[in-house]
């Protein structure tokens, strides 16, 4: 694919604000999650058990960082046509754990908050590897998601290091965030939030998807690799911000071909429609997002 040098401004920009983005959205799922398990054991007067909690966290951010990198530096050890097929695979597995996060997550946000303390007050009693484990899968979960994802999201802006650059940005204002929620310093609607960021991460997605499918007919798993849809490379300036922008971002080339463009039509129809019904039926929950104390927050958020 003939993407942009990573070293220009604008393509830096939408690398990083792409991988920020889902870094911002996880992080904050994430942190919620622990700032859920945090209250839980505060309130029920065992702080004892908040190393067992950290020692939990610190496992599963280790786990991640572990995956991440092996999935994503091992494809620089192999030929050019097979990081092809690694990159088109990882897209696609990329953009299911995008689907199931954002349908998922619309449909299970009110369940998740009371599982969590259920499962906390059931791990409380039996021992401190209960604890420890309980908050390890819980914060793996969402981790594991997120490296796939970020994979996917490195291999398809082709970027180098710049992604995984602004992953760490926006995991850090996301922690940022999730401790100010805590403390109650700062309110924050949960509900548009995941919302707006759900659509978003979507289109997302669609380029992904539409990437993954390119790099699978390059080498020849997928047939119509000549067939394009259209061609507007000599009105469409790529190296221009605008070009960077939507490349970086997006995913967008100007010459698709038919089944790209296919999926990616098919995909944002079908996935937005499930994805704005799911957030229609679900409960009013925005008005108890107004609370500044940490378990009605983490409620609210869908965690």
């Amino acid at each position: 694919m003939e993407y942009l040098a990573a070293g220009s401004a604008p393509s830096v920009f939408a690398q990083m604000f792409g991988s920020g983005l889902i870094g911002l959205r996880e992080g904050l799922e994430t942190g919620i999650v622990v700032m859920v398990l945090v209250a839980f054991v505060v309130k029920a007067d065992r702080r004892d058990a908040l190393k067992w909690i950290w020692a939990g966290v610190a496992a599963a951010v280790a786990m991640v960082i572990a995956i991440f990198l092996i999935i994503h530096l091992g494809t620089s050890t192999v030929t050019t046509l097979t990081a092809e097929l690694i990159a088109g695979v990882a897209s696609l597995v990329a953009v299911t754990i995008v689907t199931f996060m954002v349908l998922w997550m619309s449909k299970a946000a009110v369940h998740i908050s009371s599982d969590l303390k259920h499962d906390m007050s059931t791990a409380l009693m039996t021992s401190a590897s209960a604890v420890l484990g309980l908050a390890f899968l819980a914060v793996g979960r969402e981790g594991f998601e997120t490296a796939l994802l970020m994979v996917g999201y490195a291999e398809s802006v082709s970027g180098g290091l710049w992604p995984l650059l602004g992953l760490l940005v926006g995991i850090v204002v996301a922690v940022v965030v999730t401790v100010l929620l805590y403390r109650g310093a700062i309110r924050l609607n949960f509900h548009k939030f995941f919302l707006y960021t759900g659509i978003f991460l979507i289109f997302v997605a669609a380029g992904i998807l539409s990437y993954g499918v390119r790099a699978l007919q390059t080498v020849g798993w997928l047939p119509g690799g000549n067939a394009l849809a259209f061609d507007i490379s000599e009105h469409y300036d790529q190296s221009s911000w605008y070009g960077t922008v939507f490349a970086g971002i997006f995913n967008f080339r100007p010459d698709p071909t038919v089944l790209q463009v296919v999926a990616w039509c098919v995909y944002v129809v079908v996935v937005l429609f499930f994805f704005l019904r799911a957030n229609r039926q679900r409960p009013a929950a925005p008005k108890r997002a107004e609370s500044t104390s940490p378990s009605p927050a983490a409620t609210d958020a869908g965690i």
